[in-house]
C-alpha cells in the first residue's frame, strides 16, 4: 500500500535545518537500543549545504558518516548515516511492529510518505488505523495485490560503511545477535541464546557485544580526523 501521513522524527527536524530541502529519503534504517536508530538518509535540497553544521545543531543527532552523492542531477544529495534518538512513536517502528515491510519512506515537504507490503488485508486495517491513531493522519494512496513483496529497507549503503569500519569479530557478533532479534522490539533473543549459538559463554558475549557496540558509538564520537581513544579495544 501507499500512504501519506504527518511529518514527524528527526527527519523533519533536519528538514527544518537544510536550506531549501526537497525530500529525504530513508535508504537503510535498524534499531540499535534505548530509542536510537542507525539510519541511512539521502538528502536532496534545491542548494548546497554543509551536513555537519546543519547536524550540529540537533541535540538528537550524530552523524556518522557523509557523502555527496553524483547522480547527474543539479540538485545536490547527499548521503548521511546517522545515529538517531527517535522520538516515540516512530513512524518505521510502527510499521515493524504491525509486521509490514517497509519498502520506501521519504520525506516530502509537508508530509511523510510510505509504500510497505502486508501480507494479509487485517493486516493492512489494523496498520492504517495505528498511524492514523498515532499521528493523527493517514492517506492513503494506492492499494496493489503483487506476487512479490518488493525490495525492503536495507538495501542501501549503511551495510558498506559499516562493514569497512568494523572488525570481523564485532560484526560477527552483531550480525548474529541482529539475525536472532536480540535488538527487536520486543527482544526475540537474550545474550543467552546468542552466546549458545556462538558457542561460547554469556560472560564471554556480554563482553564482546559491549565492545562491538562502544566501537560502533566510537565511531560516532570520534574526532574528525578519526583519532579515538578506544581504538585500542577493537577486537
Amino acid at each position: 500500500m501507499e500512504f501519506q501521513t504527518a511529518l514527524s522524527g528527526v527527519v523533519s527536524e533536519i528538514a527544518d535545518r537544510v536550506p531549501e530541502a526537497r525530500t529525504i529519503e530513508f535508504e537503510n534504517a535498524f534499531y540499535a537500543d534505548e530509542g536510537n536508530w542507525i539510519e541511512s538518509l539521502l538528502v536532496t535540497s534545491r542548494s548546497p549545504f554543509d551536513p555537519e553544521s546543519v547536524l550540529s545543531t540537533l541535540s538528537r543527532v550524530e552523524l556518522f558518516h557523509q557523502e555527496q552523492v553524483v547522480d547527474g542531477s543539479t540538485a545536490p544529495t547527499y548521503r548521511l548515516t546517522i545515529v538517531a534518538h527517535e522520538p516515540y512513536p516512530f513512524l518505521l517502528g510502527v510499521i515493524l511492529r504491525e509486521n509490514a515491510i517497509p519498502n520506501r519512506l521519504e520525506l516530502r515537504t509537508d508530509h511523510l510518505h510510505g509504500v510497505v507490503t502486508v501480507d494479509e488485508w487485517e493486516t493492512f486495517r489494523t496498520l492504517a488505523d495505528r498511524i492514523q491513531e498515532q499521528f493523527g493522519r493517514f492517506e492513503l494512496l494506492s492499494v496493489n495485490q503483487v506476487e512479490t513483496t518488493g525490495e525492503p529497507l536495507g538495501s542501501g549503503q549503511l551495510g558498506r560503511v559499516l562493514r569497512n569500519e568494523l572488525s570481523a569479530e564485532q560484526l560477527t557478533v552483531l550480525r548474529t545477535a541482529h539475525r536472532m532479534g536480540y535488538f527487536d522490539v520486543p527482544r526475540r533473543a537474550s545474550a543467552d541464546d546468542i552466546a549458545t549459538e556462538l558457542d561460547i559463554a554469556q560472560s564471554t558475549l556480554s563482553e564482546r557485544l559491549r565492545v562491538a557496540e562502544k566501537r560502533l558509538f566510537d565511531l560516532v564520537f570520534s574526532t574528525p580526523d578519526g583519532a579515538s581513544s578506544e581504538d585500542a579495544a577493537d577486537g
